[in-house]
């Protein structure tokens, strides 16, 4: 994934490391919002939104995540406590298989991010775990037999899930 491009729009250019897509942008009550196909909702455009609305965009249209397979900010409770995955992938029987955390280009992937999702995971236990902030993006695949997970070079298609 090494194409670049630019989503330009007043006051702020982003460039991340996605390939092109279309954004439906617009202005409500003179703040931007960008349009989430998923939750079909209008949504403020902050840079952590753009990273979320162009990864989305990815995983439809070059890698055959089906739309309707996506759940964008699904609830979770953890430790009696509501928390927010930035998006969950199911596969066709309506079971997890992928948590996606995301953040703005401007965020460092550090551990806490990765711990971030591994809490995500001590509920929904999904076989991948992705984190994303644009210009990098990291991949894990969960092996709950052995304890470990494995680091990937790529982000796999849906018919690999």
């Amino acid at each position: 994934m090494a194409v670049f491009f630019t989503v330009v729009y007043k006051d702020m250019t982003e460039f991340l490391n996605l390939p092109p897509c279309e954004l439906k942008i617009s202005e409500q009550a003179g703040k931007k919002v960008v349009w989430d196909p998923v939750r079909k909702i209008w949504t403020a455009f902050t840079p952590e939104e753009n990273v979320r609305q162009s990864f989305v965009s990815y995983l439809v249209n070059y890698k055959g995540y089906p739309i309707s397979h996506i759940a964008n900010e699904q609830a979770v409770e953890l430790n009696g406590m509501s928390r927010r995955c930035d998006s969950v992938i199911y596969d066709k029987t309506g079971n997890p298989k992928v948590i996606i955390e995301y953040k703005a280009p401007s965020v460092t992937l550090s551990q806490k991010v990765f711990d971030q999702i591994a809490r995500y995971n001590l509920v929904l236990h999904v076989d991948y775990l992705i984190v994303s902030n644009g210009i990098k993006h990291y991949c894990v695949r969960m092996d709950y037999n052995s304890g470990k997970y494995t680091f990937l070079q790529d982000i796999p298609k849906y018919a690999e899930l």
